[in-house]
C-alpha cells in the first residue's frame, strides 16, 4: 500500500513538473529513493544446494554517529520543547507522505502534550522529501517564518487530501494565504533556488549519512524507529530513558 501511494505522488509530481505548473515556480524532480522493499526471489537453482552451516546471527544496525545526527539543517533546526530534555526525537518526514500525515494528526498531539510540553522530550523536525511537491510544502512552511514552520506544516498534513492533487498549486496558494502570503510572495517562496537546494541538503545528508529511506523515520535517543509509529510504541522507546534518570 505505501509503495503504490507513493509511486502515485511520484508520478503525479513529474507530470506536474513535465507540464511547468511547478517547472515555472522553480522546482525540479529530485532522484527517487529506495522504498526498501523486498527484494524479487532468487530464482530456483538446477539442483538442491548441500546444506550450508547455520549462518551467524545478523549483526544489530549501527547506530549513526552522533555529529551526524546532531548536524542541523542549513536553514537550521525547528525544535519543540527544552534543550534540557533527557530525551531527544529527530522526525524525517515528506509532506506528501501518508503515514507521515497520519502520525502528524494522530500521535503527535499526544506525544507533545505528554512528552514535550512537560520538558521530557526535545522534538525536532526535518525534511526528507519524496517529491517535488513534497518539497514544495517544505518551503512554504520556511517561508512563513520558523514560530509558523510546524503550524504550516500541521495544517498540509492535516489537509493532505486537499493539496496532494493533479492540480496542487490552488489549494497550495489557498493555504499559504491562512498564513500570510500573497500571491507574489507565495511564488517567490517557490521560486527560491537556495532554499531548494537546503531542502534536499538535509534530505540527501539523511540518506547518505543516517540510512534514512523511507518516511516516517524517527531517531530516539539516536536509535532509529521506522514507520507511523503509534504513541504506546513512542512510549515504550521513551520512558526507559526517564526512569533513567
Amino acid at each position: 500500500m505505501t509503495r503504490t501511494r507513493r509511486d502515485v505522488l511520484a508520478t503525479s509530481a513529474a507530470s506536474l513538473l513535465a507540464g511547468g505548473v511547478l517547472a515555472g515556480l522553480g522546482l525540479t524532480p529530485f532522484p527517487r529513493l529506495a522504498l526498501a522493499d523486498p527484494a524479487p526471489p532468487a530464482p530456483p537453482a538446477a539442483s538442491p544446494a548441500p546444506p550450508a552451516a547455520s549462518p551467524a546471527p545478523a549483526a544489530p544496525a549501527a547506530e549513526p554517529d552522533p555529529a551526524d545526527l546532531a548536524q542541523a539543517s542549513p536553514e537550521g533546526d525547528i525544535a519543540l520543547g527544552s534543550d534540557k530534555a533527557p530525551v531527544t526525537i529527530i522526525e524525517y518526514a515528506s509532506m506528501t507522505c501518508p503515514h507521515c500525515a497520519h502520525f502528524s494528526t494522530t500521535t503527535f498531539p499526544e506525544l507533545k502534550k505528554r512528552y514535550i510540553d512537560t520538558g521530557k522530550v526535545r522534538f525536532i523536525f526535518r525534511e526528507f522529501p519524496l517529491d517535488a511537491l513534497a518539497a514544495a510544502g517544505f518551503m512554504l512552511a520556511r517561508c512563513a517564518g520558523n514560530d509558523k514552520f510546524m503550524p504550516v506544516v500541521e495544517t498540509l498534513f492535516a489537509k493532505q487530501s486537499e493539496w496532494v492533487v493533479k492540480d496542487p498549486v490552488p489549494p497550495l496558494l489557498e493555504i499559504a494565504k491562512q498564513f500570510g502570503f500573497t500571491k507574489q510572495t507565495f511564488e517567490q517562496c517557490l521560486a527560491n533556488q537556495k532554499l531548494l537546494d537546503d531542502i534536499q541538503a538535509v534530505r540527501d545528508r539523511a540518506a547518505n549519512k543516517l540510512g534514512v529511506n523511507s518516511t516516517p523515520t524517527f531517531f530516539i535517543n539516536g536509535k532509529k524507529l521506522n514507520g507511523d509509529a503509534s504513541i504506546d510504541a513512542m512510549a515504550k522507546e521513551i520512558d526507559p530513558y526517564l526512569k533513567e534518570g
